[in-house]
C-alpha cells in the first residue's frame, strides 16, 4: 500500500503512460521512429524507477547497518 503513496511510483506511472501514447501516435500515424522512441522510453522510465528504489533500499539497509555498529 505504501507503492501507491510513493512520488517514484506515479511519475513512473506517468512517464510509462505517456510513452504508451507516444508508442500508439506512432503506430497510428505509421511513424516508426515515433513508435521506436516511444517503446525505449517505457523500458528507460521503468528501469529508472527499478534503480532509484533499490538506490533507496541500499541506503536504508546501510543505515540501519552502520546504526548497528554504534
Amino acid at each position: 500500500m505504501n507503492k501507491l503513496k510513493s512520488r517514484k511510483f506515479w511519475i513512473c506511472v506517468a512517464a510509462f503512460l505517456a510513452s504508451i501514447a507516444t508508442s500508439i501516435s506512432g503506430i497510428t500515424t505509421s511513424n516508426e521512429t515515433v513508435t521506436i522512441i516511444g517503446t525505449i522510453c517505457g523500458i528507460i522510465s521503468a528501469a529508472i524507477y527499478a534503480f532509484c528504489e533499490a538506490w533507496v533500499d541500499g541506503k536504508a539497509i546501510s543505515s540501519d547497518f552502520l546504526d548497528e555498529d554504534e
